[in-house]
């Protein structure tokens, strides 16, 4: 008799708002903290997770405090205990890290972060390449590790991005299409055949959280 097929659902949360949310590349600097509306809303977040008729089975979060601080409400909804995965890292934005969007944005390389990231390296730091390949590998092993469970991972804007246009086949030259709110919910099924992408940055209800 042949085995059922296999359905394992990541959901994809981004870290809550910090006080430099918007306004500076944090890349894996320590010491960065929710802000308040950043408390608020992962445990907004929590609630929803909260309320799906699968529960999630694990939950994973990137080593960063502002990741952890936001999986927190989510454990206790859930009464799972966060592991950190250092593949959920962000982006290494290497001598980029920390400083202000603003600058950055006057820079020459700028068109290529946002145009043509496939070729983009940061300084003394990672690729856009890499760090899509990173994540990616890191989810494939945790959905063959809870194979037909449901998990959930928190992470980083452009780590989730880049997963999500990934199981989608878009190119990573045209990832940077993507918003990834803070605290939002975005959710790929790893089947036997290929990935399914059944939602992109909800804030909204996951109750019906499903294939069609």
């Amino acid at each position: 008799m042949a085995s059922s097929p296999s359905f394992t659902t990541i959901l994809l949360v981004r870290h809550g708002s910090t006080a430099t949310t918007g306004a500076v590349l944090p890349g894996r600097a320590a010491g960065l903290h929710l802000a308040d509306q950043g408390v608020a809303q992962a445990q907004h977040v929590a609630q929803r997770i909260a309320e799906l008729a699968k529960k999630p089975v694990a939950l994973y979060v990137s080593p960063l405090e502002r990741a952890r601080e936001t999986a927190a409400p989510i454990a206790k909804a859930l009464g799972l205990r966060p592991v950190v995965e250092k593949g959920l890292l962000e982006c290494d934005f290497g001598s980029w890290t920390g400083k202000k969007l603003s600058l950055l944005r006057r820079k020459s390389e700028w068109q290529a972060v946002q145009h043509a990231p496939s070729g983009f390296r940061f300084p003394e730091g990672e690729s856009f390449a890499e760090m899509q390949l990173r994540m990616w590998s890191t989810l494939e092993r945790l959905a063959k590790k809870h194979r037909n469970r449901t998990i959930v991972v928190v992470s980083h804007a452009d780590t989730i991005k880049a997963a999500v246009t990934y199981a989608q086949g878009v190119p990573l030259d045209l990832f940077q299409r993507t918003v990834i709110s803070t605290c939002s919910v975005s959710a790929i099924a790893f089947t036997d055949a290929a990935p399914v992408v059944l939602c992109v940055n909800s804030t909204g209800s996951l109750r019906e959280l499903s294939p069609s």
